[in-house]
């Protein structure tokens, strides 16, 4: 019985289906074993390659074995000359972009000290014995990991700056501030240690402690140079209502699930940094007069701020936050460095009144509620414009912005 032409095609079509589809899902399968070369890194992928998930329950920190490598010592470092690092960190508009902005931190690089560091370290004193724990204050469940900080901080500093700090002799733990005679015996702590950790550094200081719920609470901190925030009204706080209580634009709907997610995975070999900025309409390091007494109940904000002062009165407030984990209790270290300058010294900088100029202009309506822009922007702007158009009449070589001065700087 012959077999009719018609049948064998179809023979032949059903056989060439079903090759394709062994070849299309062994394809498959080679992909999955065999991962693809990645991608040049964002910053939220870089942050999330180097962070590793962690099986252990939320609340819960089985003490970990990792030590700080050894910090290599400032070079050429003095309390007199060694001048602040000129954090710059904002981007040209048009898009102002609300992120974490993460970056990871070299642990050689933690703090840093400069020739303002006698500044400093005398408001924080003076703010201590006047407000106490009102700006420094510990948890009693928080006080192992603010044990914990300061001997990290004492070996590291002793390291990291050996011709300010040098350790204590003999079987004694603590060091010894050669410029002030301050002397950290972690054996015989005289204040609460958040505040013996304040007079060490330049930075303000936060723990934050996972709880069970998974939430982060701030249980220790030493606040004493935020500007516009007190730790009294934070303390305790979980890390949400933190920013929300703040109006930190966009928190709920970009920023939350990720910090979140970055605070439980974060370990203490992967310490990272991030930069912010904001404009000041006044002079004050520690508290910013303008938007109110530091001493009601309620702040008032930028709605207290006088309408366009001039812009000798316009300070450039930027800050360097590292976090990282303590290895024995598992808090996270929130180290907040301020650097402080007048707009109209920061604007003598090449490049710098160009790109803060478009970097303003790129704001949102909520971010320009937050950082208090309609109380001084018109003179703001008025001004920048008018340094970047005299830096570009000078001869300023626009193309080369990228190699002279990349960000954060």
């Amino acid at each position: 019985m012959a077999i009719e032409p018609i049948w064998v095609l179809r023979g032949l079509a059903l056989l060439l289906i079903a090759i394709w589809g062994i070849h299309k899902a062994l394809t498959e399968l080679q992909k999955r074993r065999k991962p693809t070369s990645p991608a040049s890194p964002t910053p939220s992928k870089t942050t999330n390659a180097i962070l590793k998930a962690s099986p252990r329950q939320p609340g819960t920190w089985p003490p970990s074995s990792f030590r700080r490598p050894t910090a290599a010592p400032y070079p050429d470092w003095s309390l007199e000359h060694t001048k602040p690092l000129p954090y710059r960190p904002f981007r040209y508009g048009p898009k102002y972009n609300v992120t974490m902005g993460l970056r990871p931190m070299d642990w050689t690089e933690w703090i840093e000290l400069d020739n303002q560091f006698l500044k400093f370290h005398n408001d924080k004193k003076r703010r201590i014995a006047e407000r106490g724990s009102r700006c420094c204050r510990t948890a009693p469940e928080a006080y192992p990991a603010a044990l914990e900080l300061l001997e990290e901080l004492s070996t590291y500093l002793c390291e990291r700056y050996p011709s300010l700090y040098q350790p204590l002799t003999g079987s004694r733990r603590g060091c010894t501030n050669q410029a002030t005679g301050d002397v950290l015996d972690l054996d015989h702590l005289t204040m609460d240690p958040m505040a013996h950790a304040a007079l060490l550094v330049q930075d303000d200081l936060a723990l934050m402690f996972e709880q069970p719920d998974g939430q982060y609470r701030l249980l220790a901190g030493s606040i004493l140079l935020a500007g516009f925030w007190r730790l009294e009204d934070k303390f305790g706080m979980p890390l949400s209502e933190i920013h929300t209580s703040g109006e930190v634009p966009q928190f709920r709907e970009k920023l939350e699930k990720g910090m979140l997610s970055f605070f439980r995975r974060l370990q203490p070999e992967k310490p990272m940094l991030r930069n912010n900025y904001f404009i000041q309409v006044d002079d004050e390091l520690a508290w910013s007069p303008s938007i109110g007494s530091e001493d009601l109940p309620e702040l008032e904000g930028w709605k207290a701020a006088e309408w366009n002062r001039a812009v000798e009165h316009h300070w450039f407030r930027s800050e360097r936050q590292s976090l990282s984990r303590l290895p024995r209790t598992g808090a996270v270290v929130f180290t907040i460095r301020t650097y402080f300058h007048p707009i109209t010294e920061v604007a003598r900088e090449p490049y710098v009144p160009g790109r803060l100029a478009s970097a303003v202009r790129s704001w949102g309506d909520d971010v320009s509620r937050y950082k208090g822009k309609e109380r001084y922007g018109e003179v703001l702007l008025q001004y920048l414009d008018g340094m970047h158009e005299k830096q570009v009449a000078e001869g300023l070589d626009l193309s080369r912005e990228e190699e002279v001065r990349a960000y954060p700087y």
